[in-house]
């Protein structure tokens, strides 16, 4: 499958895939990230259940903080 993520052509090894399991791939150890699917916040509560299709628009940000 094929999606946009943060502006480019992203090509997934998967017929389907939940927001959790792109996030595992994103971001295995690394900070947590913001994901926006579609034009819609998604909430992290809702990461194993929200799925990710093809086509889809994936904006994912990450969160650091600093002083």
């Amino acid at each position: 499958m094929t999606i946009q993520l943060n502006g480019n052509a992203f090509e997934i090894d998967a017929e389907t895939m939940t927001v959790a399991q792109l996030v595992a791939q994103l971001s295995p150890n690394g900070p947590p990230l913001l994901i926006e699917r579609n034009g819609k916040a998604v909430l992290v509560s809702e990461f194993e259940n929200e799925p990710v299709e093809d086509g889809d628009t994936i904006e994912a940000i990450r969160m650091v903080a600093g002083g």
